[in-house]
C-alpha cells in the first residue's frame, strides 16, 4: 500500500511536535509525509527538516491561507491514497492504514472516507465504538482520508471560501459525480482541541461568520432554486432564535459580514453553480448527517 499523510501548518509549531511524533513509526514503512508550513514564524520548517529528514516540507515565502494550502499539498501527492490530518490532530489505536486501504479496496465507489474524531484537550477515556460503516453526507477536514482518483474528478477547493464549508463543497461535487463519502468509526482521531474555550478566543467571530457564509455558498451553488430561499431564510432564523434574540450580539456581527461576503462573491457563486437535480438532492437529504463529533459512552454506561 502506498499512501500520504498530508499537514498543513502556521505557527503551531508545539501542536506540530505532538503530531509528528505520534507518526514517526510510519516513517520507515511505505508512508510519504507531506508538511506545507504556510509563512510560520516560530521555527516550524527547521524544526521539522532537522529533525525528520525524511518528511517532504514545502515552505511559502508569505501566508497562503488554508484552502490554498489544502489545494497545494494534495496535488503534489503522487500515491493512490492520501490521509489528511490538522497539525493539532492525531491517530488513537493501531492498524488505521490497513482499515483505511482495506475499506478503499473493498468499496470502489467510495472516494473519501470520514473518520471518527474525538474532539477535546485530552484524550478519551475509551477508544470503543459501536457506530456502523455507513455513507454520509460530507466529512471533516481536520481526519479524512481519499482516493485521490476522486480528487482529480472535481474542482480543486475554492480559496475564496476561506476555511469552512469546503467540504460540502467537494461532497457535492462527488455526489455528482457518482463517488461515495463513507464513514468509518474503525479509524478514530483525536482532535486536540476544546470547543468550549474556542468560543473565548478572539476568532470566535470570526469563525461563525465564516461558517455562515460557506453555509450559503453551498446553498446558491449546489441546491435546487426552488429549495434556497427555505434553506437562507431558515439558516437566518436560526441565528436570531438561538443566539442575537438571546443577546449574543457576536452572532449578530458575524451575521452581517455573512451577507456582505454574499454578496461579495456574488459572481463567482453564479459561476461556480451546479445545481444538483431533484433525484440528486432527495438522495443526498437522504443520506446520514456528517459525522463531526464522537463522543465515548459514559463511564456508568461502560
Amino acid at each position: 500500500m502506498e499512501i500520504s499523510i498530508l499537514i498543513a501548518t502556521r505557527n503551531r509549531l508545539h501542536e506540530l511536535k505532538k503530531t509528528l511524533a505520534t507518526l514517526s513509526k510510519l516513517m520507515d514503512k511505505k508512508v510519504t509525509i507531506i508538511v506545507c508550513d504556510d509563512a510560520s514564524e516560530d521555527g516550524t520548517y527547521c524544526y521539522v527538516t532537522d529533525k525528520y529528514p525524511n518528511i517532504h516540507v514545502v515552505q511559502n515565502e508569505v501566508n497562503k491561507g488554508y484552502l490554498f494550502n489544502r489545494n497545494l499539498l494534495m496535488n503534489l501527492v503522487k500515491t493512490e491514497y492520501a490521509i489528511i490530518l490538522d497539525d493539532d490532530a492525531n491517530f488513537l489505536g493501531n492498524g488505521y492504514l490497513s482499515a483505511i486501504a482495506d475499506h478503499f479496496e473493498k468499496k470502489p465507489s467510495c472516494g473519501v472516507i470520514a473518520f471518527r474524531i474525538f474532539w477535546g484537550a485530552e484524550k478519551p477515556y475509551c477508544y470503543a465504538s459501536d457506530e456502523i460503516t455507513q455513507r454520509v453526507q460530507s466529512y471533516v477536514g481536520c481526519g479524512h482520508a481519499w482516493r485521490m482518483k476522486a480528487w482529480h474528478d472535481i474542482p480543486d477547493y475554492q480559496e475564496w471560501y476561506r476555511f469552512y464549508g469546503e467540504e460540502e463543497f467537494a461532497s457535492l461535487h462527488l455526489l455528482k459525480k457518482q463517488w461515495k463519502v463513507e464513514y468509518l468509526p474503525e479509524v478514530l482521531i483525536h482532535h486536540r482541541v476544546s470547543n468550549k474555550g474556542r468560543k473565548l478566543e478572539n476568532d470566535y467571530v470570526e469563525r461563525m461568520r465564516r461558517s455562515l457564509s460557506a453555509g450559503w455558498y453551498n446553498y446558491l451553488i449546489f441546491y435546487p432554486a426552488n429549495n434556497i430561499p427555505k434553506r437562507f431564510l431558515g439558516s437566518i432564523w436560526s441565528q436570531l432564535r438561538r443566539k442575537i434574540l438571546k443577546g449574543n450580539f457576536s452572532a449578530l456581527k458575524s451575521l452581517l459580514l455573512s451577507c456582505l461576503d454574499m454578496l461579495r462573491n456574488l459572481r463567482r457563486i453564479l459561476k461556480q453553480r451546479k445545481a444538483l437535480t431533484k433525484e440528486e438532492f432527495r438522495k443526498y437529504s437522504e443520506l446520514a448527517k456528517t459525522k463531526i463529533y464522537w463522543n465515548p459512552p459514559s463511564k456508568s454506561s461502560s
